[in-house]
């Protein structure tokens, strides 16, 4: 039996998307909520041309040994920021306990769909594991995972360039706060690249996804219109950029939930 802490009811993700819906906006936490979603992405993953993943996965994989290197020995608490279904999180965990260390694995998302699946791989793989359903761009839900001077050290990862899906302004400030001096913090970011990163997003694979949410709501390319993406400056700092995706509608629509 999985383990799952739920901080993020169903409902109320159901009523925030409704909600965001009116306003024409899509929060990034909408793209994994939905079953058709969930397969979308694990699709995606599991495809070799998705350079995004391979990238993120790649690096990891070369690197897992010597980021392992640098921890304490002893038991270590493993919190996964936006884990999705844990497939990176599991070459830090296989590397951990190959050099006899005790993981206690903690991923946390907002999709349960996906959350079971890292808790379910955590679980065939013999691994201690306890999964939360969180809103990371809920302050209250980041404050959750505070932990007292007392616990374990904490190896606190947010990998596959999660990161981008927050405002990078005050997410490192946030993630500062959950840091105690015997934590470690893992992050696995993009540079942008003004040739590559938008053919990372822009492809056929890649859209099949980003329309999942569309999609289970009843839409279609072209006949209800198109999905669009594109790049542009982040003012606010230099060197942070954004990727952008836009659904031009063709024409009228009602859309029953």
């Amino acid at each position: 039996m999985i383990k799952i802490n739920v901080l993020l009811s169903e409902d109320q993700i159901a009523q925030e998307f409704l909600a965001v819906l009116a306003r024409h906006e899509l929060p990034e936490k909408f793209f994994y909520w939905f079953p058709l979603s969930v397969r979308a992405w694990i699709n995606l993953c599991s495809d070799g041309a998705y350079r995004n993943f391979v990238r993120s996965h790649s690096v990891l994989q070369n690197h897992a040994e010597d980021l392992v290197s640098m921890l304490p020995t002893g038991p270590l608490e493993v919190i996964s920021l936006g884990s999705g279904q844990g497939t990176k999180d599991f070459l830090i965990l296989e590397q951990l306990r190959k050099l006899g260390r005790t993981p206690y694995y903690r991923p946390v998302d907002s999709s349960q769909g996906l959350l079971e699946l890292a808790c379910l791989s955590a679980q065939d793989q013999k691994f201690d594991c306890h999964g939360l359903k969180a809103d990371l761009s809920n302050s209250a839900h980041l404050n959750a995972l505070k932990a007292t001077s007392d616990d374990l050290p904490r190896l606190i990862m947010m990998l596959g360039n999660t990161l981008g899906a927050f405002d990078p302004l005050s997410m490192p400030s946030q993630l500062a706060a959950l840091m105690r001096p015997q934590d470690f913090l893992l992050l696995d970011g993009e540079l942008f690249s003004q040739t590559e990163t938008l053919t990372g997003y822009d492809n056929p694979i890649n859209r099949q996804f980003a329309f999942g949410p569309l999609s289970s709501v009843g839409l279609s390319e072209p006949r209800d219109g198109m999905l669009n993406f594109s790049t542009d400056r982040d003012d606010r700092q230099p060197g942070l950029y954004r990727i952008r995706k836009h659904f031009k509608v063709a024409r009228d629509l009602t859309i029953m939930l």
